[in-house]
């Protein structure tokens, strides 16, 4: 069994109206950074984005930056990233995500991180990857979309077992503390996405 080396974090481009979302986001990377977990992630420098990337670089962590061209100036490119991948489109993005992250964590954020986090477990439904994904719950933050998991279920549009795709976990203590007992063994072929 390998360790998570390797964490994508999906989360706001905005800081949200919670002051706990963005708590969550600079402890999270802290805590990325002190397990010596490598932060991929969607290279802007505002909202809970930037706050994460900030939290982690201060504490010396290893971050990487993908954002497509068109976005550069939309989501404000983090400067001060040692590494920023720039794609040509929001797909060459996520592939680019996935091929960097043995694990992915959706933090509270907005209609591009309920994309990228459904797209993902849809992914690892397809069979094109078994990486671990988890739901850092902030505040009631994966409610929503625990909801319309089971709403699919209770109307037959999607399996029971849609359920075991992802993980919840209650707030950024019990995220990091996941993330140590996982392997980073469920790789899957990008070429395939």
């Amino acid at each position: 069994m390998s360790p998570i080396r390797s964490v994508a974090v999906f989360c706001g481009s905005r800081s949200g109206t919670d002051p706990a979302y963005a708590a969550a986001a600079a402890a999270l990377g802290r805590g990325l950074a002190a397990a010596g977990i490598s932060l991929v992630y969607g290279g802007g420098k505002i909202g809970l984005m930037g706050v994460l990337a900030d939290a982690a670089l201060d504490a010396g962590g290893q971050v990487t930056g993908v954002i497509p061209a068109f976005l550069m100036r939309l989501e404000v490119a983090h400067p001060g990233l040692p590494e920023l991948l720039t794609t040509d489109s929001m797909h060459a993005r996520k592939q680019r995500m996935f091929e960097r992250a043995d694990a992915f964590v959706a933090l509270p954020g907005g209609l591009g991180t309920l994309d990228e986090i459904v797209e993902i477990i849809t992914w690892r439904q397809l069979r094109l990857h078994d990486k671990p994904i988890l739901l850092c719950d902030v505040a009631g933050s994966a409610a929503p979309l625990v909801a319309a998991v089971e709403a699919m279920i209770a109307r037959g549009f999607a399996d029971p077992a849609t359920r075991g795709l992802f993980e919840v976990a209650d707030g950024v203590a019990a995220t990091l503390a996941r993330l140590g007992t996982l392997s980073a063994e469920g790789g899957g072929a990008a070429e395939r996405l």
